[in-house]
């Protein structure tokens, strides 16, 4: 057997590795046939050099440990290990020159010729697997055949996205720098046969830091690619670290080439970070976004991002030129809870260009493509602990519509409420009663909302007011089981801004003057209802499939009543001399006080339906509940009031999930009354006009639910929480929605052969494919003028489907049966290249019709080597 010193000789080495003093020692030819493990020590007249490294050093071997004096050195063979100090080196073989202070270390070679024991090396935190390797414990330089190092950088973990080392001869020149010669740098998993890797000439490398590369390019499958670059640097740090970020480059054809997302990363400390990215065309169009993130610990966390496109279409001088300018500001805030109990902060922003997203030319922003209201909320709460509690808060909102590009802003909304107080009954005892029962509240609210356009931003139309309220209740039993709940509510509107009509005879028209000054107006309110609940169970037996129905069913009558508030009313004569009334709150944002006495009684009906349905788990105690109606309501009201038309259309409206997982909502409005040839309600009964006793005049259905693959195997989705018991039932759990004997089969996606750790090897595909998929239904049919109509009846559906187990495909779509078209359709399609990542994503047609393509690796340490492409984007 050949010793390895013989295996790695020094004559391919440079010359500056050749002048280095570590030389690779020749082992005896008889090193493991030597059956003495302490040579005998010939008698020397030359004074010998103590060895001072045997003192401190730590050796052991599983075979075979020699000290030969007379060579001053110590052979360790067969899981060979030295500790000293710091430094820990294993290896198949070790020799180690205690007077020197030099150690070498190797492989072995097993009878069949495979190498095996590679060489450890590990110096405080820095970690080498070489083939070989010689180092001085004086000097703490080294040679190193074939090394092996993986490097955390970045935010990611050791393991597939740290960055692997690899050099032919490296040279450690101290404990931080090292140079390289023949390295090459990856990210893939397999650092003997990589998919892929950047090779460099020559480097230095500072492990945790750096690497600093000549002439380096890229390689696949072995073979040289154009990537290349005259020098290199590769940043090893952990955490966040300064730096570019790489852009992307392609070519618009009506804007010319371009670069996007190109920019810098400045992390200021460890709280507040900063990416600034912009885009360039070569027509004059730009583009400028800023990403902060910020974050303290146990007290808030939230980002900044703000985006300016400056969107040129064509060029000057020609017909089609065109400049527009698109921004968009979203800002995120959340307050830790642990860090103030009573009171917090938090904001959510989003405003921007109405046509922001649907005009953008970055791909980043394709997601959001179909967003039609922008709405931001930024506020402050305070709780008063102490009794009676009272909680307050200053909102600052805004909505804008980007399809009306109507803004509506609330700067700001002020609301405080107090807790329910009980006058006539200690705190903390029982309440019983008419009188202990009476409680009330109060509450205000105080806006300032301004309501303009994005066009003509104003704020001259701001709108101020207030509303305080005390609502007063009690309630209490009659009879038992009848509840009966009194309530009385009492509201005060101010305002800062009231009106006044009149008819100037000179413009011969009404002219509405407003009037700036502090005003008011009360309003209050009363009523009654009373309530009760029934059950009503139905058995069928034990043995029986269905064993028994329950149904709950809960009616109420309510009444209630308001005045008219007629001394809020003033009046002014008409051209015709008629006179006219009207409110001087007109404009009041709570509303206009009331002409009309309201004097009704409402109806409803509350009904649920449940069934004991016997488990097909024959081992199951209790049977299943399904849940056959849910809060199926039937409400209508009587106007007293009213000359004709007293009843009004009775709403429905319930939901059911008879069908597992899929919940089905539904409403429906019946009228009793008929209309006539102009769609008018009169007062005469639908039946006595020719029809039915009702007339649907509005229906509404939508369900929405999800598919997988799992869910037609054998037992579904359903988990099962004892392994035994269902080995022994083979049919235990068996799903509904199974439609075959193939699909019972408990076949898997992936034929796997798993070796003894458990990790999956030759993963292949069978017939069964994992694919997820989502469905949303809605049917709204309108028929309050004998239209018929199905004013909306759309299909919306996404999914997912891995075609093999690096293959998979995602789809988003939908079809408007209404208006026979497809919605906005988008196909994403994914794979898997082990170190790289190639999607594709396409909309084929309709209004943002366009394709994107991206390759690149899936590490973030090297992700800035990509390559995208995409069509010409949409233009509205």
């Amino acid at each position: 057997m050949h010793s390895l010193a013989q295996e790695d000789p020094i004559t391919p080495l440079p010359i500056k590795a050749l002048q280095d003093s570590i030389v690779a020692p020749l082992l005896p030819p008889n090193i493991l046939n030597d059956s003495i493990v302490v040579d005998s020590v010939d008698s020397d007249t030359l004074p010998k050099k103590q060895a001072a490294l045997l003192d401190q050093i730590k050796y052991k071997a599983k075979d075979y440990v020699k000290l030969s004096q007379s060579e001053n050195k110590i052979y360790l063979y067969d899981e060979a290990e030295i500790y000293y100090q710091d430094t820990e080196l294993k290896a198949g073989i070790i020799v180690l020159d205690y007077i020197k202070n030099e150690v070498y270390a190797g492989r072995i070679k097993d009878s069949t010729g495979t190498y095996s024991q590679f060489p450890y090396f590990k110096q405080g935190t820095n970690e080498v697997r070489p083939d070989s390797i010689r180092f001085n414990f004086d000097t703490e330089k080294a040679l190193i055949w074939n090394s092996r190092t993986e490097q955390q950088a970045g935010l990611g973990q050791l393991g597939s996205d740290a960055m692997k080392v690899y050099a032919e001869i490296t040279k450690k020149e101290n404990d931080s720098v090292y140079f390289l010669s023949e390295g090459k740098l990856t990210t893939s998993k397999d650092t003997v046969n990589p998919d892929y890797y950047i090779r460099i000439r020559k480097a230095k490398f500072v492990p945790k830091k750096k690497i600093i590369a000549g002439f380096s390019n890229m390689y696949i499958a072995d073979v040289p690619t154009p990537i290349a670059l005259p020098f290199a640097y590769f940043p090893l740090t952990t955490g966040r670290t300064a730096g570019l970020i790489f852009p992307t480059f392609g070519n618009d054809p009506q804007r010319g080439y371009f670069i996007q997302n190109g920019g810098y990363y400045f992390p200021f400390n460890d709280y507040v970070d900063l990416s600034i990215t912009g885009d360039y065309y070569t027509n004059g169009s730009w583009g400028f976004r800023g990403q902060s993130v910020y974050t303290q610990r146990y007290k808030f966390r939230g980002n900044i991002n703000f985006s300016f496109e400056n969107l040129i279409q064509s060029q000057r001088g020609f017909s089609d030129f065109n400049r527009s300018t698109n921004y968009n500001i979203r800002i995120q805030h959340s307050q830790d809870p642990k860090a103030s109990p009573n009171s917090r902060f938090s904001a959510s922003v989003n405003l921007g260009s109405s046509q922001f997203f649907s005009n953008s030319l970055n791909q980043v922003n394709r997601n959001d493509v179909q967003t039609n209201t922008f709405a931001s909320s930024i506020s402050y709460s305070k709780t008063f602990p102490a009794y009676p509690s009272v909680n307050s808060s200053i909102t600052l909102s805004h909505t804008q519509n980007s399809r009306t590009e109507q803004i509506v802003m609330s700067l700001p909304t002020f609301q405080a409420s107090m807790e329910r107080i009980f006058p006539f009954a200690k705190r903390d005892g029982i309440k019983k009663g008419l009188i202990q029962n009476v409680n009330f509240q109060y509450d205000v609210n105080a806006q300032n909302t301004i309501t303009t356009d994005e066009d003509d931003f104003s704020f001259a139309d701001a709108q101020i007011g207030a509303r305080h309220r005390i609502p007063l209740a009690t309630n209490f039993k009659v009879a038992k089981y009848l509840s009966v709940t009194l309530n009385g509510n009492y509201e005060d509107v101010w305002t800062l801004e009231t009106i006044n009509r009149r008819f100037d005879e000179d413009l011969e028209e009404v002219v509405t003057d407003t009037i700036a000054g502090f005003d008011r107006f009360n309003r209050y309110s009363m009523g009654a209802s009373v309530g009760t609940t029934l059950y009503g169970t139905f058995n069928f037996g034990e043995d029986k499939k269905i064993q028994a129905i329950r149904h709950v069913i809960r009616p109420s009558i309510s009444y209630s009543y308001a005045p008219s508030f007629e001394q809020f009313f003033d009046t002014f004569v008409d051209g015709n001399g008629e006179e006219v009334q009207f409110t001087p709150f007109e404009t009041s944002l709570y509303g206009r006080p009331s002409l009309n006495r309201s004097n009704s009684m409402s109806f409803s009906l509350q009904n649920t339906l449940e069934a004991k349905v016997r488990d097909k788990d024959s081992t199951a105690i209790e049977p299943k509940k399904v849940s056959i109606l849910s809060n199926l309501t039937f409400t209508t009201s009587y106007n007293f009031e009213a000359d004709s038309l007293k009843l009004s259309p009775i709403s429905m409206n319930g939901a059911t999930e008879i069908i597992k997982n899929v919940p089905i909502n539904f409403a429906a409005t019946f009228d009793p009354f008929a209309i006539d040839n102009n769609g008018r309600r009169i007062n005469t009964l639908n039946i006595n006009n020719g029809g039915g006793l009702f007339r649907l005049t509005s229906a509404r259905i939508n369900t929405g639910f999800s598919l997988n693959s799992d869910m037609f195997k054998k037992g579904g989705a359903k988990k099962r929480d004892d392994d035994e018991n269902q080995q022994q039932d083979p049919g235990y759990g068996e799903n509904p929605f199974a439609l075959d004997n193939a699909a019972q089969t408990g076949q898997t996606f992936f034929d796997r052969e798993e070796d003894d750790q458990g990790n999956v090897e030759n993963p292949t595909y069978s017939n069964k494919l994992p694919w997820d998929a989502r469905f949303t239904y809605v049917a709204t049919y309108n028929n309050s003028n004998r239209q018929r109509e199905l004013t909306n009846h759309s299909l919306m559906f996404s999914g997912n489907v891995k075609l093999t187990p690096k293959w998979e495909v995602g789809f988003n779509s939908g079809y408007d049966f209404r208006n026979k078209g497809f919605t906005d359709t988008r196909f994403i399609f994914n794979r898997d290249l082990d170190s790289f990542r190639i999607s594709f994503d396409w909309t084929p047609f309709g209004q943002f019709e366009r394709w994107y393509f991206f390759i690149g690796i899936k590490s973030s340490i090297l992700s800035d080597l990509k390559w995208e492409n995409r069509s010409q984007p949409f233009q509205r």
